[in-house]
C-alpha cells in the first residue's frame, strides 16, 4: 500500500523527517520578543562614588561628586551646576 506522497511505509519516510526537523531546530534563531528566549546576561554592579570622586558626564561633562544619596543617587557639582544623577548611573564615569 502506497502512501499520499509515494513512499512505502518503511521506507524512511519518517527518518527523512525525524533528521530535518533535529536539524531545524538546532538552527532556529530566537526572537527577542519572544516570551521562550535565553535571558540577558547579567547586568554589571552599580557602581559605587564617594565625595569627591571625579566624574565624567556624557551630557553635562566634568565634574566632582559632592554627596551620596545610598545606592540611589549622586550630587554632582559641574563647574557651578549642580546635578542629582540617579541609579544606575549608565552616563556617568569615575574618573
Amino acid at each position: 500500500m502506497r502512501s499520499a506522497v509515494g513512499i512505502e511505509p518503511g521506507e524512511g519516510g519518517g527518518h527523512i523527517l525525524q533528521t530535518m526537523t533535529e536539524s531545524f531546530a538546532s538552527r532556529r534563531r530566537l526572537l527577542p520578543t519572544s516570551p521562550f528566549h535565553r535571558p540577558d546576561p547579567a547586568a554589571p554592579p552599580i557602581e559605587q562614588f564617594e565625595v569627591g570622586d571625579r566624574v565624567s558626564h556624557d551630557q553635562f561633562g566634568l565634574g566632582r561628586v559632592t554627596g551620596v544619596e545610598g545606592a540611589d543617587a549622586v550630587l554632582v557639582d559641574f563647574s557651578g551646576r549642580q546635578g542629582r544623577i540617579l541609579s544606575p548611573f549608565t552616563k556617568l564615569v569615575k574618573l
